[in-house]
Formats: C-alpha cells, structure tokens, sequence
C-alpha cells in the first residue's frame, strides 16, 4: 500500500502508519468517523449490498475503523439488510484493541425510529456485548421494552426523531467517544446535518456500477461543508481517501 497524499509523505505504508492514519485523536471528547465504499460513479452498493464493492485494499484499512474504535454506529435498515451481527475480531485485531488499552470488543449503537428494528434482529440477539438502540420518545414504550428484554440498551435522544448530536454526545458520556459509523446514507445524511461528523474514511472502488444505487449521504440536504484532505492511500487501482470535516 502506497501514501499518494500528503505528497512530501509519500511511499510504502506499513501496518503501525495505517494504524495510526485510521486511529482515532486523543485530544478530543468525542470523534466520529464515517466510513462507505463507493462505486467510482457513486454507488454504495451492488445487488443491494456494499459488500459487492469491497476488495483487499478495503478489507484492509476498514476493519482498524471498529477495531480502535469504543464504539460502532449503524441504521436498522443497514443492519437487517447486511445481517449485521457485531464485531468479530481476529486475533491481530483482538491484539491490537489491547495493546491501545481499549475494551476486549466495541460497543453497537444501531439507530432506529423503532419501525425497522425488530427485538429479535441478529443486531440485538447475536451481539458479543449489550448493543445500545439509539431511538427518540417516539417509538412504542413496549417495544423499548422487548429490546431491553433481548438484551439491549435502549438510549432515547430527540422526540418525535433522533437528535443526534443529543445522542452522540450521550454516547461520549459513557466513556464511547471513537466512533466508527457504517451508515447507511440516510444516518450519514442525519449526521451530518446534525454537525456530529469528525471524518470521512471512503474507500473509492475500481469499479462502474450506474443503476439506481444511492449515494454515500441522504437527507434534507445541508450548506456545503468544506472538507481537509488528510491522506490518500493506493493499492491495486483502489483509492482509501480520508477527508477532515470543518467546522
């Protein structure tokens, strides 16, 4: 893997830079990095799933996003559509969470209005750790309750939606403030208008997809942020650009 940015950085990376490059600053109360594979032509997805779009250099620099992280963000929707069941580390990952003295696995905070989070989501049931469901006081009293039967803590932010800078900052209370966020777009999009994303991690796969697939970020819309290039990485015709959001 080559450093193509910052350009008097340039060269082979090895394991400790990527390590540091995708870690998270110690100097803040609380830093959310937002991480998506795209398609050259924007894609987020193939078949439905992002997964079409990963490859080597991906699976290489985005598992240090969780694997540093004290915490993992995800949507319901994203996380019955990818089936996501947690955090499985290896053991170089389980190394390496101990070595920068973290918990044993990271936290899930799956988002949800309550209408597409099911108790029994694999989320919920097949989590290492209690998974926080982050919902707002409009969703059921009773089906906060099943989740919190199933095993999860319920954390309300906002009314009649989630308030996500509410939450977010709710979550750096608890000690949880690396945040790796997984999307989907549409909690990109609420991120972002909440003004509660630090970085985008986006990884830029060699591929062409067209179609109607989203893009990275979905929502109401925002004033445009002005963004930090903080580093360009190159490996097998795949571009991981790692963007500063200014505030």
């Amino acid at each position: 893997m080559h450093r193509l940015w910052p350009p008097h950085e340039a060269g082979s990376v090895d394991r400790a830079e990527l390590e540091r490059l995708y870690g998270y600053p110690e100097d803040r109360s609380q830093w959310l990095a937002m991480n998506f594979v795209s398609s050259v032509d924007g894609a987020v997805e193939v078949a439905g799933r992002s997964r079409g779009l990963s490859n080597a250099a991906d699976r290489e620099v985005y598992p240090l996003g969780s694997s540093l992280a004290d915490v993992v963000l995800v949507g319901a929707s994203t996380a019955i559509i990818e089936e996501f069941r947690g955090i499985e580390l290896d053991e170089r990952q389980t190394e390496l969470r101990a070595r920068h003295g973290l918990a044993p696995v990271p936290r899930i905070a799956v988002v949800t209005s309550g209408r597409s989070l099911p108790p029994d989501a694999p989320v919920i049931t097949e989590a290492q750790v209690p998974t926080i469901v982050i919902t707002c006081d409009a969703a059921p009293a009773t089906l906060r309750e099943d989740w919190e039967a199933a095993g999860a803590e319920v954390l309300v932010a906002g009314h009649d939606s989630v308030d996500f800078a509410a939450a977010t900052s709710a979550l750096a209370q608890r000690g949880l403030k690396r945040m790796h966020c997984d999307g989907g777009p549409r909690l990109f999009g609420s991120l972002l208008e909440a003004g509660a994303v630090d970085e985008l991690r986006l990884t830029l796969s060699p591929m062409l997809v067209s179609g109607t697939a989203e893009r990275i970020a979905h929502g109401t819309g925002i004033d445009p942020a002005d963004l930090t290039l903080a580093s360009v990485l190159a490996q097998d015709d795949t571009l991981m650009i790692r963007y500063l959001i200014n505030k």
